[in-house]
């Protein structure tokens, strides 16, 4: 155990205090800009197992006892012997379609790859619903698939030959 204090640093707290006088106006939105943190994993060992992690730094401003979707297993993270995915973005509608699971049961249940389970979800049910964000996504034959509906989305990968893959934007060679 730490002091709270441990985990404190000018340079965030500074951050928090811009944040809340920007939105100390009346009907203010949190501006994408603040949403910082969320790290995720997927991965596939030599036995043919996969994996998925999913941590947040969560939004700023957030209301107090605000859950969001990262630690809810089926909304920001889930993995099962066919499919692995870690999810970001606007945790209620995460949760609302329980995003991560949706697109695994989509490639165990309606046999959909792993592309067109993943686009179905990100690309058109969290919008559907006012959300946005975007996953990291592996299947048990190595293929990566990294949907996202907003403006960026910080993504790597490594394929079992050793090609990495880093982008932000939507390039048309990401995975």
């Amino acid at each position: 155990m730490v002091d709270p204090q441990y985990c404190r640093t000018e340079a965030r707290w500074q951050q928090y205090l811009k944040a809340k006088a920007e939105t100390a106006r009346p009907r203010a939105r949190i501006p994408v800009s603040h949403y910082y943190g969320t790290v995720g994993a997927v991965a596939l060992d030599q036995d043919g197992h996969l994996a998925a992690g999913t941590s947040t730094g969560g939004m700023t401003l957030k209301r107090y006892g605000r859950v969001g979707d990262a630690p809810i297993i089926g909304a920001g993270t889930w993995a099962d012997d066919r499919c692995a995915v870690s999810a970001t973005g606007w945790g209620e509608f995460f949760i609302r379609l329980n995003v991560a699971h949706d697109i695994c049961a989509r490639v165990r249940y309606a046999c959909q790859d792993l592309v067109s389970a993943g686009d179905a979800v990100i690309l058109r049910a969290v919008p559907g619903l006012g959300g946005n964000g975007g996953v990291i996504s592996l299947d048990r034959n190595g293929r990566v698939h990294m949907p996202f509906n907003t403006s960026g989305m910080y993504r790597a990968a490594i394929d079992a030959d050793g090609v990495r893959t880093v982008a932000i934007y939507a390039e048309t060679d990401a995975p």
